[in-house]
């Protein structure tokens, strides 16, 4: 009994010992960085293939619709070049400032981003990915509308090549200006409304010669993200293009690219906890 009772006190305090949970499974690991963006990339191109090419082709048709109601205005020289490329620009300032402060509008105000914050994925590369994926699709408009408008005015054609750096540096440069306006904007219908404003501001300081504006409204298109991709395109115009100046535009260009899609960013962060 003795030896049986000895026995049974350890299988005893066995059974009794406290039973410690077993440890949770690991969640799983966040998704890189480059591979989340290009997810999203795809995503976004994808569905607004069908949705923005119709709009692509107005933003272009107005651009034009200026270029031929300027050159009744305009003969040639520096002004001509400032006209064309400034409305070329206008159509990256159409999709990738205006349609994308409407779409981050409407995500925010449909609950949209709390499917985003669900998945494992960096906020920026939400944001750079449906930038990128706007901005794709201003490159065949910018060319179309700056190739009738070098014939419309007679401008030389060589200088065409610059688009491949302006295109992409402004697109970034307005499509953070862009989200950071729709994410920012309490309300959708505030989202559009500034969406369009900024639009508006890019069609009147980026297409109007700077020549012929008082100083007040010069120093305002300093402000505008676009106005240095439309020196830098206006520029490569001139018969002995100062390409520092160039450089230096698009160097300027950049850096604002850089500083809005932060912002955005920043405000997608902001947007997605509340």
């Amino acid at each position: 009994m003795p030896g049986l009772a000895q026995d049974a006190v350890p299988g005893g305090a066995q059974d009794d010992a406290p039973r410690h949970p077993a440890a949770p499974a690991p969640l799983a690991a966040r998704a890189r960085f480059f591979p989340a963006l290009a997810a999203v990339y795809r995503a976004q191109l994808s569905r607004a293939r069908v949705a923005r090419i119709p709009l692509l082709f107005v933003a272009t048709f107005q651009s034009v619709g200026i270029m031929i109601l300027m050159r009744g205005v305009v003969d040639g020289g520096s002004e001509a070049r400032a006209v064309v490329a400034g409305s070329s620009v206008l159509v990256v300032a159409f999709v990738a400032l205006n349609l994308l402060a409407q779409y981050f509008g409407q995500l925010r105000a449909g609950g949209g981003l709390d499917h985003y914050a669900t998945l494992p994925v960096p906020p920026a590369s939400v944001v750079l990915g449906a930038a990128a994926a706007y901005a794709s699709f201003t490159l065949p408009g910018t060319l179309v509308t700056a190739v009738f408008g070098c014939v419309l005015f007679g401008l030389p054609l060589s200088g065409l090549w610059i688009l491949a750096a302006v295109v992409p540096l402004a697109g970034a440069a307005l499509a953070g200006l862009g989200a950071a306006l729709g994410l920012l904007a309490p309300r959708q219908e505030l989202a559009t409304l500034a969406g369009q404003l900024g639009m508006s501001a890019a069609l009147l300081l980026g297409v109007l010669p700077p020549e012929r504006m008082p100083d007040v409204i010069v120093w305002a298109r300093d402000l505008l993200p676009s106005t240095y991709g439309v020196e830098a395109f206006a520029r490569t115009f001139a018969p002995h293009p100062d390409w520092a100046a160039v450089v230096l535009d698009l160097g300027v260009c950049a850096a604002v690219g850089v500083l809005s899609l932060a912002a955005a960013t920043w405000a997608y962060r902001r947007a997605a906890v509340r």
